[in-house]
């Protein structure tokens, strides 16, 4: 086969080039080889060059390295050296997801007519894969975008255009926060009128807080009075507010407040995430490390409000039942879901147990029982047979270790028991059934023990929406476990800490990062139905050689397996082509 250039004269008597691929074919009859047309082209100056350089390519497809090159360039291409081979089925899913959800859309959009490089939107999507990928410091994450992952239109980058796109990235927030909702609610189809909300803490390995400095209500430093500690925080309306513990007084982002780590001896930040029923994260939010629940409550509440939600039931932990926060929440025509601590003594707590009724089997492992208390609120208490016997199994263990610590403390000196009830004070475990008596002499509690087993697997849920049955309240609060999880695997698997910053904004985006790359991977567990570790692994393993010689650069994707495929079609992604890339030398 060849291009033949076939002349022809139009109406002025000019001469036009015609580009045609033909095949010679042997004439028996005339004993002559008669050149066939294949395609024709058109003319030669209205060629869509464009057009042939795709056909070219698609057609390299089917050839070795080596002859794809010379077909392309022309040119000898000699000794072909394979230089590199880069894993790409992690980043090729991620991508795919990240522009579903239209975030390459809305940063295009926002960075248009700004004086930034237009590669931000994919350099923030590369940090984002890193999280999910091979987390590490954005100075690591720059080694890994250069030397160990493929990204489409990021061939490189730098740790400092990874810093200018975090800064970017927190300019950005709230409208991408607004679309990435909306796209969850609409085109992933899941329900967002039932939220959970939860928080936990990252410490700091410092040797101090930072310096403190006047909030706003939501807890971010005010521009007019940052640096002047005599001013208080100011709220929306110009009052104080209560950012911190105490009301009014200035505090620093990374400073001293009850650890959900353990590590109250260190400066942290205090997180929070509003999830969906499919654990779909939605929303995250950072406060200084001494916020209030009732603040963050407030905030959380505010900030879902703005979106115009037509109506949300919102889902927390023992943690927010106080009344200001139920308060809070019933704001607006809002409804809650929220547990009570059944050890609190509270009149709520001990009606419950108090009143006679048949509990509801609702599932394999959760039975449920509706009491009357109050006319405004609805009570549940439900009750794990399994749970009840894991909480038995628990409590025997504590009080034998118990017995076994103070078995001989009667013979100890007043001194030296006070030493020992100092140490099992700081046991929660322990603590809870010990007793001392008037005497001074160390005891298991068995009146404590025995309360204990009518508390086995039972807790208590309260709900302020009259419309919802008892089973759903139980199994709505049940799906609480999926914040809890969301947490496990962003301190783990996405590994938030140890967080390599020290300036706040900073901090703020790494926060969003882990968020955005957690969304991606909950939408790959939920529709694959497996882990993202399982995932990832598979996907890691479909690669991208690169072969470099003196005519050009050429890649190539590895096959695809089975689980692979398997992987892509669940996901509804396109498998990348074979031929990633077919050009000139690179030095060129």
């Amino acid at each position: 086969m060849h291009v033949r250039v076939a002349t022809r004269r139009n109406k002025d008597g000019a001469a036009v080039r015609y580009l045609q691929l033909t095949h010679n074919e042997w004439d028996p009859a005339t004993k002559t080889s008669r050149p066939k047309v294949l395609h024709s082209f058109g003319r030669e100056d209205q060629l869509d060059r464009d057009a042939i350089k795709r056909l070219v390519a698609s057609l390299s497809r089917l050839l070795d390295p080596a002859t794809a090159l010379r077909t392309s360039s022309g040119a000898d291409p000699g000794d072909l050296a394979f230089t590199s081979s880069r894993p790409v089925g992690g980043t090729l899913v991620l991508d795919a997801l990240w522009r579903r959800l239209g975030i390459d859309t809305v940063m295009a959009r926002l960075l248009d007519g700004c004086k930034r490089d237009p590669r931000t939107e994919r350099v923030l999507f590369a940090l984002v894969a890193n999280r999910a990928l091979e987390p590490g410091s954005k100075l690591a994450a720059a080694g890994w975008i250069n030397r160990r992952c493929h990204i489409d239109g990021l061939p490189e980058t730098s740790d400092d255009a990874c810093y200018r796109a975090m800064d970017w990235l927190l300019e950005i927030a709230p409208d991408l926060e607004r679309e990435v909702f909306w796209q969850v609610a609409t085109l992933l189809d899941h329900e967002v009128d039932l939220l959970f909300f939860d928080t936990t803490s990252t410490y700091f390995e410092t040797e101090g807080p930072d310096d403190p400095v006047a909030r706003d209500a939501h807890g971010r430093p005010v521009p007019d009075l940052a640096g002047d500690p005599a001013s208080g925080p100011v709220g929306d309306d110009g009052t104080g507010t209560a950012g911190g513990d105490t009301a009014g007084d200035p505090v620093g982002f990374r400073t001293y407040g009850k650890s959900k780590d353990s590590r109250d001896d260190l400066p942290q930040v205090v997180i929070g995430m509003a999830v969906t029923r499919a654990g779909i994260p939605v929303r995250v939010w950072c406060w200084p490390g001494n916020t209030t629940d009732s603040a963050l409550i407030r905030q959380a509440r505010a900030d879902m409000r703005d979106w115009t939600l037509a109506r949300v039931m919102w889902v927390a932990d023992r943690g927010f039942s106080s009344a200001q926060n139920r308060r809070e929440l019933r704001r607006g025509g809002g409804h809650y879901i929220i547990g009570e601590k059944l050890r609190s003594g509270s009149a709520e707590a001990t009606a419950a147990l108090s009143r006679p009724g048949r509990y509801q089997h609702v599932r394999d492992n959760l039975q449920v029982k509706e009491v009357r208390i109050a006319d405004d609120e609805r009570f549940v208490l439900c009750f794990n047979p399994e749970q009840a016997e894991r909480d038995a199994a628990l409590r025997e263990v504590m009080t034998g270790k118990l017995a076994a610590l103070i078995a001989a403390s009667d013979r100890l000196t007043a001194e030296k028991r006070a030493e020992l009830r100092g140490r099992i004070s700081t046991m929660p475990g322990l603590n809870r059934y010990l007793r001392t008596t008037p005497g001074g002499l160390l005891r298991v509690d068995k009146k404590k023990v025995t309360s204990e087993t009518h508390l086995d697997g039972k807790y208590l849920l309260r709900c302020s929406d009259p419309t919802i049955s008892a089973e759903d309240i139980a199994l709505g609060y049940k799906q609480l476990l999926q914040v809890e999880r969301g947490w496990r695997d962003m301190k783990t698997t996405l590994e938030l800490r140890p967080v390599y910053h020290r300036l706040e904004d900073r901090i703020r985006a790494h926060v969003i990062l882990c968020w955005l790359a957690l969304l991606l991977v909950r939408i790959v567990e939920t529709t694959t139905g497996r882990t993202w570790n399982q995932v990832r692994d598979d996907l890691q393993e479909l690669h991208v050689g690169t072969f470099e010689g003196p005519a050009g650069t050429f890649r190539q994707r590895t096959e695809l397996t089975t689980t692979q495929r398997d992987i892509l079609g669940k996901l509804v992604v396109n498998a990348p082509k074979k031929i990633i890339e077919l050009g000139p030398p690179a030095t060129s």
